[in-house]
């Protein structure tokens, strides 16, 4: 699971040890936690996150996740408007589905915030399943 945000958030470097294994360090701990509480708690999309990461900074997002703790500088809301054509879970769902018929715009207005959270978890799930499913086969191939 780890290896996919790795691959969504160049931000994200592990050292690696002996044998390939990655050693995740306090800070890189709390980059995850930040990226987590943006997407799954407050609704951002994968590119929201990259643009705070961009915009103000990996120490920014390490802290979000904390009580008390600054915000972005725009919501989810606000960053969904730069790409109106895009929903929250098209980012994890892309290679998966095809679009649906209906706008986006019109999908994000019938669904409430909780049930996207869901959405975009289950999506997330069912993305690393497929990954895990497809290097079964590929090893199974060999």
């Amino acid at each position: 699971m780890l290896r996919f945000w790795e691959t969504r958030f160049s931000q994200i470097k592990p050292m690696k040890r002996a044998g390939g294994r990655r050693y995740y360090r306090p800070d890189d701990v709390d980059l995850l936690r930040g990226i987590h509480h943006l997407l799954y708690g407050e609704g951002y999309t994968i590119r929201g996150v990259q643009r705070i990461l961009r915009d103000q900074g990996p120490k920014f997002v390490q802290s979000v996740w904390q009580p008390g703790a600054e915000q972005p500088m725009h919501g989810p809301v606000e960053d969904d408007a730069d790409h109106p054509e895009e929903m929250v879970v098209d980012d994890l769902a892309a290679e998966a589905s095809p679009r649906p018929q209906a706008t986006p715009a019109a999908i994000r207005a019938q669904i409430s915030r909780e049930d996207l959270r869901r959405l975009q978890a289950t999506l997330f799930e069912l993305s690393e399943c497929r990954r895990l499913l497809d290097s079964a086969l590929q090893k199974a191939d060999e």
